[in-house]
């Protein structure tokens, strides 16, 4: 598999990311590896919090909730996928498949050997990340879920879906922080957006992220659609706890959060909240906020079960 590396030089003095980066191999399918980069802040021994990005961001996405879960004893470990942020990137879209997203990153998880993870995952961050729960729930404790799916094929995933998938695949110049811009109410400053264009120096780094809406379930026979149907077999079965916190301006996932919050168990009696002023990049716009309501569910959840 032929793979790009963003230069390092594009990560310095990056605006409020002040993290070590870390690394580690993992084989690309084809006989070959893959570098990934992952963000592991906060005490090794603790149970950590997993935070999952999507599409087209990367662990910066998540610099201002850091802090704050740092600060009430958590670790935190942030990882890049594959074609994102300081993670490799295969230069052709045929590379990057859902299923290959879901063992790449299955190989993050085995090879850190994390366990009582609390899953908190947005946009493509859930698409993966519900897999992996799915696939491994004994490495998991408990789940947040901030607009994200896991969608089938089986229902319409909506005009708005629609218009973002066309745009694109049809924009000239696919500019990942405008992207994140528009995805956002409180706007981004002109250092964060360049620190969103910085893992893609030109077109060719740009194979997944222009890949990434193609690759969402939209019709029955999708190749991921038995997969992810086979993943929601497993998801309702589990009594793990589930929170949903959705951005109120989140055309994309609107009412979705609906949709985990009566198909699986543990979501019930959960505090779930759909927050004002948040819009599909909602770890932008009220990313403390977001991190101060996964903290008290943390603490909660273990209160209640008395264990981490």
């Amino acid at each position: 598999m032929k793979v790009l590396r963003t230069p390092d030089h594009r990560f310095d003095g990056l605006v409020d990311f002040p993290f070590e980066p870390h690394y580690l191999g993992i084989d690309d399918t084809e006989g070959g590896a893959l570098r990934v980069h992952y963000l592991d802040e906060g005490p090794s021994a603790v149970a950590p919090v997993l935070l999952m990005h999507g599409e087209p961001t990367w662990s910066y996405l998540y610099r201002h909730m850091i802090p704050v879960f740092t600060a009430a004893g958590h670790r935190v470990v942030a990882p890049d996928l594959v074609g994102f942020g300081r993670s490799d990137k295969p230069i052709k879209r045929e590379d990057y498949t859902y299923q290959r997203h879901v063992d790449w990153m299955s190989d993050v998880l085995d090879q850190l050997d994390l366990h009582r993870i609390t899953l908190v995952c947005q946009d493509w961050g859930g698409l993966i990340g519900l897999r992996l729960l799915a696939q491994m729930p004994h490495r998991f404790s408990r789940l947040v879920v901030a607009n994200t799916a896991l969608p089938t094929g089986d229902q319409t995933l909506g005009e708005a879906f629609a218009s973002w998938r066309t745009y694109s695949q049809e924009v000239d110049e696919f500019r990942a922080g405008r992207i994140v811009y528009g995805g956002t109410v409180n706007k981004l400053s002109e250092a964060e957006i360049a620190a969103y264009d910085a893992p893609f120096p030109d077109e060719t780094y740009q194979a997944g992220a222009r890949q990434f809406p193609m690759l969402v379930p939209d019709r029955p026979d999708d190749p991921a659609s038995e997969a992810n149907r086979r993943a929601w077999e497993v998801l309702r079965t589990l009594e793990l706890p589930v929170l949903t916190l959705f951005g109120a301006e989140d055309r994309i996932m609107a009412g979705v959060d609906r949709v985990f919050q009566t198909e699986m168990v543990g979501a019930a009696g959960q505090p779930h909240k759909v927050l004002p002023g948040a819009g599909h990049f909602l770890q932008e716009d009220v990313g403390p906020e977001l991190a101060r309501l996964t903290n008290s569910f943390i603490a909660s959840s273990i209160a209640a079960t008395g264990h981490g």
